[in-house]
């Protein structure tokens, strides 16, 4: 009995930061919060300690937890456009690939995707597509969002966000962040989390936890107070308000407390760069794109992959360049990367 969890466990490991548990201080703040009776829908004192924080890490800012990811973006993007409106984003964004096309559905705006060769938009290309501005037949673009770190593993500098943001502002659009894995951006970058938002002239945040250890938690940020007038009914009717918010802020609040954030993602960052440098040394192996947070992507001969995939759980994200995605987290160990590597060299080895 005892082989099939642990073999499960294996098969797993790789496939995405969502497939690990809960961080134990995170694990432990929920059954903190579960004693006695609190005020509910967002007026407890973990809610209001996490808006706090939330201030002292970001600065002026308004911040709302939500359930997850997508609700936080769609209700974001919601509270900030009209339905004739439009978000530039890069075609892999995941508001655009892996959202089901909820943020166009429930914004009823459009969703202007552009190719990136690597998952980052640059001031050139969201200039390229600024077209028909005040033209009634065309969607009058609103935002420019971008994914941080990017769905390819890969990261704005501060300096790539803040010049996004300008163009953005020139043009009179706003720019939103989908930060999922945030901290892991700043981990890889070597920064606080306001370095990376405030500091650049983000608009709209969404802030990611769940990927770093929470049992279930994100929180929508706005970095302008007019920005938020609306977000309070945005979100209740984007069926994101918890009633017993109590347990969503405390997540949030451990994660910010003490920056225990910089465990989380360091360790998954770490772990990361360890799978990457073992990869690389294999022949016939290629690492398809800079290793900057935790994603590892690399180039497999279909046989090795098929090998592989016996064994382990992970995602094709190419099939014409047999490009695969290795995912760590908090949970990952470097006795789990070493297996991994060590069934890659068998795999090649035996192709």
């Amino acid at each position: 009995m005892s082989e099939g969890p642990a073999r499960e466990h294996r098969l797993v490991l790789f496939a995405s930061d969502n497939y690990a548990g809960v961080y134990p201080a995170v694990l432990a703040s929920i059954a903190a919060a579960n004693g006695g009776f609190a005020p509910a829908y967002g007026d407890d004192d973990w809610t209001l300690a996490l808006q706090e924080r939330m201030r002292e890490v970001f600065g002026d800012v308004d911040v709302f937890p939500v359930f997850n990811g997508t609700g936080g973006n769609v209700t974001a993007l919601a509270t900030v456009m009209q339905p004739f409106e439009a978000v530039i984003c890069a075609e892999t964004a995941h508001i655009n690939v892996d959202e089901c096309g909820a943020p166009e559905r429930f914004t009823g705006g459009k969703l202007v995707d552009l190719p990136t060769p690597d998952g980052k938009l640059t001031p050139e290309l969201v200039r390229g597509a600024l077209v028909g501005s005040g033209d009634q037949h065309h969607v009058q673009t609103r935002v420019v969002s971008i994914t941080q770190p990017t769905e390819l593993g890969t990261v704005y500098t501060p300096g790539e966000t803040s010049a996004l943001a300008a163009v953005a502002h020139a043009a009179g659009l706003l720019l939103h962040v989908d930060g999922a894995r945030l901290v892991n951006a700043a981990v890889g970058l070597g920064t606080g989390l306001r370095e990376i938002t405030a500091d650049c002239g983000v608009d709209v945040l969404t802030f990611g936890g769940t990927k770093n250890g929470l049992l279930g938690g994100e929180a929508v940020v706005f970095f302008r107070h007019d920005l938020a007038e609306r977000y309070l009914f945005v979100r209740k009717q984007g069926m994101q308000l918890a009633s017993k918010m109590r347990f969503v802020s405390a997540q949030l609040l451990r994660l910010l407390e003490g920056e225990l954030w910089r465990e989380t993602a360091g360790h998954a960052n770490a772990m990361a760069q360890r799978l990457a440098a073992a990869a690389a040394s294999v022949p016939g192996v290629r690492v398809a794109y800079p290793v900057q947070a935790n994603a590892v992507f690399v180039a497999l001969p279909a046989p090795v992959t098929e090998r592989l995939l016996e064994d382990y759980r992970f995602y094709t994200w190419d099939e014409q360049t047999g490009v695969v995605r290795w995912m760590c987290s908090w949970q990952t160990t470097p006795d789990d990367v070493d297996r991994l590597a060590s069934a890659l060299r068998d795999a090649v080895a035996s192709a």
